[in-house]
């Protein structure tokens, strides 16, 4: 099994969790306590991991809300990881950036996301095809989350066409888990606000690991998406809530009281 895919079901096991935060660190949202300090968005986020990561496993960076706010935006994504990796190693961390791009640039962004920012996984854009993903598909000590059902409403407009009788999410599927995961290191992106989808990708998938989105401010059902989207384990699902526990009240409750619903239904 992929290293990376083994570390994080070593820190589900071990936290009783499929708990995945994303630290969409909006500025504008930031309280005004974090606002003062050198770098916000990361005081924001190390107090959100303090506060939550003993009820996860995973903690996953949307890479625009820091890319938004410049180099200090960026500085403040590279400390997140930096104290991540010093404080929490055992946790997984995702970079959420869907990148897609000819090969030649993807090297660029596996050497930034990968090696200089130190990041477990990476999300991905699958339409440039294989050979434009081979610099990232080639990193057997990482792994790659392939966009394939994703959980925006207006998500059907490309991925619900029809392809040899399939619908394109699907040729997605079937290709990530037949082609390109040769090294073990991919898993796939499948909404939890399409359960129908996200079973029919768990039947397909096996035991690959799914990253599942759409969990609280999205609506997403998590009774439906946990029963569509276990695999025989109980486990394989990296299940994400960004807003609904980063903003909320006493984030360490919400954190809690997710994984404890998700725990519910295993």
């Amino acid at each position: 099994m992929n290293s990376v895919i083994e570390k994080y079901d070593r820190r589900a096991g071990r936290v009783d969790s499929l708990l995945c935060v994303g630290l969409d660190s909006d500025y504008d949202r930031l309280p005004g306590r974090f606002k003062g300090e050198e770098l916000p968005q990361f005081a924001f986020n190390r107090w959100i991991i303090e506060q939550t990561h003993t009820y996860v496993s995973a903690y996953k960076p949307n890479i625009a809300f820091y890319e938004a706010r410049g180099l200090e935006g960026l500085r403040a994504l590279e400390a997140t990881q930096a104290y991540l990796r010093e404080r929490h190693p055992d946790i997984l961390t995702i970079c959420d950036a869907k990148r897609a791009d000819i090969g030649s640039t993807n090297r660029g962004y596996v050497t930034a996301i990968f090696d200089h920012l130190g990041f477990d996984a990476v999300t991905l854009n699958p339409y440039l095809g294989g050979e434009a993903l081979a610099p990232f598909l080639a990193r057997e000590d990482k792994a790659c989350i392939l966009l394939c059902r994703t959980s925006n409403p207006g998500a059907g407009e490309f991925q619900d066409l029809a392809v040899n009788g399939q619908p394109l999410w699907w040729i997605v599927a079937e290709h990530v888990t037949r082609q390109w995961n040769a090294r073990g290191n991919c898993m796939l992106v499948a909404g939890a606000t399409y359960p129908d989808e996200l079973r029919r990708i768990r039947a397909l998938a096996g035991e690959m690991t799914l990253l599942v989105p759409g969990i609280g401010t999205q609506g997403g059902d998590i009774e439906q998406a946990m029963l569509a989207g276990m695999n025989s384990q109980g486990r394989g699902m990296i299940v994400n809530a960004s807003r609904a526990v980063i903003f909320a009240d006493d984030p360490a409750a919400a954190a809690r009281a997710l994984r404890d619903i998700m725990n519910s239904y295993r």
